[in-house]
């Protein structure tokens, strides 16, 4: 174990203050079955919370393993320097008026910052810190109420919102939760140190992250690879999907490209599975714990009710999960064990006829897991249990464990709504190796996760340092396009003039037709100033003189053109150098389709994510049109990475990139650089 064990699993816990935290705290510890010793620290009282106070921190018998502070923020401060100077394992920082209310306070950074020295090596959590909750130990840090109880094994959660954990622990779910630490801060230590730690406990089987923001992108990276090494799996949860990773709207890229897509694709190339709800984000752990990360999406289904076969059938749309049509072997099994009268198909209904005959229903649930599905899902409602006889549902659950033995592969019971998937049922599912999974949407959200880990292979190169930059200039669309072009990206053969009549002599330099666009007007088209096919230096006169600006830029058109993309680069500070690739020109605000990767990414990824798009049938030729040059756009791709990686700049936007079936050029581009600190 690491510098974090005693902090994490004390065996002895010293509570400091008064507050009725405090009091909750003690509370809880032996409501938890804590059996180490417990101190209070109470300057003034004579009992508190059933405990003989200690004065000061300095009169505890001993360092403390664990420490929860809970006085006012300056008091923290004093209290962290006692317990670092006697050797204590750590401590939870309650108080809140740190750096998290610098708006509010304008001493919150410079209090942090005297937290920290004062804590020097000594571990802390928070400032602004619920606690921790170890159900393995007993250990319950906690000012407040929780829904846990003990376990032998299960998975860890590592929250960044304490009431959100609190929420968390009331989980009806059959899910057994090893530890619930919230961060705070993370001052000194952040979310991927804990999750790290407690990886290396044994009796951890998955990890859960709900994060508002990536406390480090190296020690991430680090937490994601010490995961993969282990064979255990993470799972998160990031809000703040509808936040722009930047202000400005300058290009499109950045509307593409906010914190979700960043995140989104780090979690990929890490391997991580990502949860968009609270309820799937539970049921995928509880997936991930029982029978670990699936072999492939493919699933195979079975349900008593055409309704439901109809509901899961509808479910798996828009996501990665399929039903492999039965196989001949299949169809024999099942048709011996249903009859005659029974239509044969995945999902499967196979009525009622065999309701009640537990080997009539392990033949049938044999049958189906006889093919190509990894995961076999057996929809089952429990009746309520106050107001109805569950007896009959029963002979369901040896049919599936049997059938699940029989198969080699692991099969889940699914309640349509989490209503008819009792606790107690949930709980005994569990520990038979039954994975029951609480409601068909959440249920198709943790197999869905549980697929996409099971086929990913998480990438071993460090994502892309966002440079320590600030803003600086955009630079015209001739200025970036000679930056592209100096890194091997294809422009048109183009000049600059100040004047109507000097864009007309150009464009007669240039040869006919040509494109002219004024420089230093955002938004060009919609501002006017753009003019394309111009075939005659009259008609490019008259067009320089409409526009709204005396400078021009005039451009060979591009003949060759199978279809438009986008091709931009966004630094995501949290997350890295977001690259996005997406249907370019009208089509990127029409149809939204993109796909995200990091920087750095090789060829081979970025022929993949260009696979998914929407826009993809037509690059690679439709109904026996003329492809576009692929190798073009990926030479393409690769040169604005190496621009990225050579100059650091803000964001990087190339759109459209005229494909075409000789090349690819960047008709249009936009850099806004970084400035060095």
């Amino acid at each position: 174990m690491g510098r974090l064990d005693r902090l994490l699993r004390p065996k002895s816990v010293a509570v400091i203050g008064g507050g009725t935290w405090c009091k909750a705290v003690i509370e809880q510890c032996r409501k938890a079955g804590f059996k180490g010793d417990l101190w209070s620290v109470h300057q003034s009282a004579e009992t508190f919370a059933g405990l003989t106070p200690f004065a000061t921190v300095n009169d505890l018998p001993e360092p403390p393993d664990a420490a929860y502070i809970g006085v006012n923020r300056k008091s923290t401060v004093e209290v962290a320097s006692a317990l670092a100077a006697m050797g204590a394992g750590g401590a939870i920082c309650f108080a809140s008026g740190f750096s998290e209310a610098t708006v509010e306070l304008t001493d919150g950074a410079d209090l942090q910052d005297a937290l920290l020295k004062a804590a020097s090596d000594m571990p802390i959590l928070g400032p602004n810190c619920y606690g921790l909750l170890n159900y393995l130990d007993h250990v319950a840090l906690w000012p407040d109420q929780h829904g846990g109880v003990p376990v032998a094994s299960g998975v860890a959660i590592v929250m960044q919102s304490s009431n959100i954990a609190i929420n968390l622990t009331m989980q009806a779910r059959g899910l057994p939760i090893a530890y619930m630490v919230t961060v705070g801060n993370q001052a000194q230590t952040g979310m991927s140190m804990i999750g790290a730690e407690l990886l290396d406990d044994p009796r951890v089987t998955a990890l859960g992250l709900y994060i508002e923001g990536i406390d480090n992108l190296a020690d991430f990276q680090a937490l994601a690879a010490k995961a993969h090494a282990k064979g255990k799996h993470l799972v998160a949860l990031k809000v703040g999907r509808s936040e722009q990773a930047r202000a400005a709207t300058v290009t499109h890229t950045a509307s593409l490209a906010g914190t979700d897509a960043g995140a989104g694709a780090l979690f990929k190339r890490l391997g991580i599975g990502q949860a968009r709800t609270l309820a799937g984000f539970l049921e995928a752990l509880k997936l991930l714990h029982i029978t670990g990360p699936l072999a492939s999406p493919g699933i195979a289904a079975a349900s008593c009710s055409g309704g439901e076969a109809s509901l899961i059938a509808d479910s798996v749309l828009d996501t990665p999960l399929s039903f492999p049509p039965l196989t001949d072997t299949q169809q024999n099994a099942l048709r011996v064990a249903l009859g005659p009268k029974v239509a044969l198909a995945n999902p499967l209904d196979y009525h009622t006829y065999i309701w009640g005959d537990e080997a009539a229903m392990t033949a049938t649930f044999a049958g189906l897991m006889a093919g190509d599905a990894a995961l076999g899902c057996v929809v089952l409602d429990f009746p309520r249990a106050d107001r109805c006889d569950p007896t009959a549902w029963r002979p369901v659950i040896p049919s599936v464990a049997q059938a699940a033995k029989a198969s080699g592969k692991p099969m889940v019971i699914v309640a349509s709504i989490p209503e008819t998937m009792p606790e107690a049922m949930a709980t005994e599912l569990a520990a038979q190796g039954i994975a029951p999974l609480c409601g068909l949407t959440e249920a198709i959200e943790a197999i869905s996760i549980a697929a996409e880990i099971g086929s990913s292979t998480p990438e071993s190169d460090p994502v892309l340092a966002p440079a320590k930059t600030d803003p600086g200039q955009i630079l015209s669309e001739a200025e970036a396009k000679k930056a592209l072009a100096a890194h091997r990206v294809s422009v048109p053969k183009a000049a600059c003039a100040t004047a109507s009549e000097d864009a007309a002599r150009v464009a007669e330099q240039i040869g006919f037709p040509v494109a002219l666009k004024g420089e230093g007007v955002a938004h060009k088209t919609e501002a006017g100033a753009v003019a394309l096919g111009l075939t005659s230096a009259q008609a490019v006169t008259d067009a320089a003189r409409a526009m709204p600006t005396q400078s021009f830029l005039i451009e060979a058109m591009v003949q060759d053109c199978v279809a438009e993309l986008l091709i931009g680069v966004l630094r995501d500070d949290a997350h890295g150098y977001v690259l996005t690739l997406a249907a370019g020109g009208q089509l990127t605000e029409l149809l939204h389709d993109r796909a995200a990767l990091l920087i750095p990414v090789d060829r081979d990824a970025v022929q993949t994510a260009l696979t998914k798009l929407r826009i993809w049938p037509v690059l690679a030729g439709h109904r026996n049109r003329a492809g576009a040059n692929i190798d073009a756009i990926l030479d393409t791709v690769m040169a604005v990475q190496a621009f990225v990686t050579a100059h650091n700049p803000i964001e990087v936007e190339i759109n459209p990139l005229m494909c075409g079936v000789e090349g690819a050029v960047a008709a249009d581009a936009l850099i806004q650089t970084g400035k060095p600190k």
